[in-house]
């Protein structure tokens, strides 16, 4: 099951979550995650409102700022973010079960 972070806003329901489509998004509008560390002011805000973007897409981003200001224990949410983001990546480049359908690669060189 997916990561999501849920909870409620001036009387609505909230759930964040990254999905494969949700990153590549991001990354193609400009996001690179290993910027966290360097340009934190741009990359958190912007990590925090691309988690809005699989089941709340249309919220605007004044709503997102606000509602960013009013979450508490931030150093956790970011963490909790930053591993919700890396779970469609990691789902990406892992291993398929061992099935007979499975595709088996060499190189020539």
């Amino acid at each position: 099951m997916a990561k999501q972070l849920n909870f409620t806003f001036e009387d609505k329901e909230y759930t964040l979550e990254f999905t494969r489509r949700t990153v590549s998004e991001m990354e193609k509008k400009g996001f690179v995650a290993s910027e966290i560390t360097d340009k934190p002011m741009t990359t958190l805000p912007a990590l925090f409102a691309g988690a809005f973007l699989a089941h709340h897409r249309f919220v605007k981003q004044e709503t997102i700022d606000k509602i960013f200001s009013k979450l508490t224990k931030k150093e956790d949410l970011i963490g909790k973010l930053a591993e919700m983001y890396n779970e469609p990546i990691m789902a990406l480049v892992e291993e398929p079960d061992e099935d007979e359908g499975n595709v088996n690669w060499t190189a020539t060189w």
